[in-house]
């Protein structure tokens, strides 16, 4: 064939033409194999599947993994709050924490998230496991479920200071509404350890590397809070995404029976669970608790990166950052009220409530918000607090800051001196509940206003 750059030349022959044509083709199939293959790795908000390392390298994915029947959600969660006092230095080198947590639902296999936020050096973790709780008590696993966790292949890693890892998927039967045992090793000292403090359960430590122990008789060391652990994710068929619960001590759970998991979320957990298997058209979602004591929407704790950040700061990490999140629930405003030196401004609380709606509305996500339950009685109560509680309310019944909203201060307030808790609900502080006013507040949730998405903007 002959002829210039300019379309000189006539067509090719028909052989050429069928030729050129089967190249095309074998390019097109080519390039939609490798789109699929990108893009089924993504959220429907661009993000990336995190079967690799949280900090967005990406890497290649653990060949022992499962394949892809079911949904990753996420079944327990916590946030941190702050490092450890007394591992500003050393950190926990040389020892094996077991950390045991608490799942919502269950799934055929699982992936852990480490954090060292608040460590400030790199901190290595040299081995990790997973396995079932052999009880609801003590750190021993349940023969034949201890399994090794790696990240990217390895068996371990090594954590930046203020970063966070997401480990491979490993192959276990996780149950729901069971006890979960994740074991890290730290060889070598990196402090502060960063922690979630309150946890309402049990966990343990050991001296040495004994991340596959089974007996649990090393751990002789108990804690109250959990390190270094912030999610578990599990692979599930019975679940179609995420229900995150941001708020306070009054959704961490303060003062509810230790190792009982009588958390709010907890409960609204097990009654999604039952109203589906009764054969009810209610979401099948997971619940995990996003919690932290003391927690206000608009102001943050000391230090750099802040302990307890506020609600607005803290938003991108503990609820976009889990996994297939659907539903937001909000319970805050009442630690606003409480700790502002001079009296709070009900509009600014207001104001920073509707900034996290507005905020989960830009990702798709429907928010259910909570009233703000009375403490009369409590040695911060006064009338003018008692006014500003009020006012919040009025404007969330009002619907002008959630898309739905549960009545918790209605459940709970006492019919005679509606400023104070019932006292069949009131733990004795009279601010925080009882284990059966944790259990009302879930009791009272309208499970179908955890059904849809964000509203449409217009």
């Amino acid at each position: 064939m002959t002829g210039g750059r300019d379309g000189g030349a006539g067509a090719p022959p028909a052989k050429y033409r069928a030729l050129l044509a089967a190249v095309i083709a074998a390019i097109v199939a080519v390039s939609a194999t490798i789109y699929v293959g990108v893009s089924s790795d993504l959220h429907g908000d661009g993000t990336r599947d995190r079967d690799t390392l949280a900090d967005g390298r990406g890497g290649h994915r653990n060949p022992a993994a499962p394949a892809s029947t079911g949904t990753w959600v996420s079944s327990w969660a916590a946030s941190p709050v702050g490092g450890e006092p007394g591992t500003e230095m050393t950190g926990l080198a040389n020892r094996s924490l077991r950390n045991v947590v608490h799942t919502s639902v269950g799934g055929t296999a699982a992936r852990i998230t480490l954090s060292n936020l608040y460590g400030q050096s790199p901190l290595t973790i040299s081995h990790a496991s997973i396995a079932l709780s052999a009880g609801r008590d003590g750190a021993a696993a349940l023969s034949g479920t201890m399994r090794q966790v790696t990240f990217r292949g390895r068996t371990g890693v090594v954590i930046p200071a203020g970063g966070q890892v997401t480990s491979d998927a490993v192959r276990i039967a996780v149950p729901h509404d069971g006890d979960v045992l994740v074991t890290t090793y730290s060889p070598t000292g990196s402090g502060p350890v960063t922690r979630h403090t309150h946890a309402r359960q049990t966990s343990y430590a050991a001296v040495g590397e004994h991340t596959e122990d089974t007996t649990g008789a090393v751990y002789t060391e108990e804690s109250a809070f959990w390190r270094y652990l912030t999610g578990l994710d599990v692979l599930s068929r019975d679940s179609g995404g995420t229900v995150v619960a941001l708020g306070d001590s009054l959704t961490d759970g303060s003062t509810s029976t230790v190792g009982a998991n009588n958390r709010w979320p907890d409960v609204l957990s097990d009654r999604l669970r039952e109203a589906a298997a009764a054969g009810r058209d209610v979401p099948r979602y997971s619940v995990v608790n996003g919690g932290i004591s003391g927690n206000r929407v608009l102001a943050d704790g000391l230090g750099r990166p802040a302990e307890n950040p506020s609600a607005l700061k803290r938003f991108d990490r503990d609820v976009l950052g889990r996994t297939n999140v659907k539903v937001l629930v909000v319970d805050l405003g009442i630690n606003d009220i409480l700790r502002d030196p001079d009296l709070a401004d009900p509009d600014a609380i207001v104001g920073g409530l509707k900034t996290l709606v507005d905020r989960a509305h830009a990702r798709g996500l429907k928010v259910v918000g909570a009233t703000l339950m009375p403490f009369g009685g409590h040695r911060g109560h006064t009338d003018a607090r008692e006014t500003v509680r009020q006012r919040i309310n009025a404007e969330i019944r009002a619907g002008r800051v959630f898309d739905a909203v549960v009545d918790f201060d209605r459940a709970l307030r006492d019919p005679y001196d509606p400023r104070r808790l019932r006292p069949l609900y009131d733990s004795g502080d009279h601010l925080h509940p009882s284990d059966r006013g944790y259990t009302r507040m879930a009791e009272i949730f309208d499970l179908n206003d955890l059904k849809g998405g964000a509203p449409a903007r217009l």
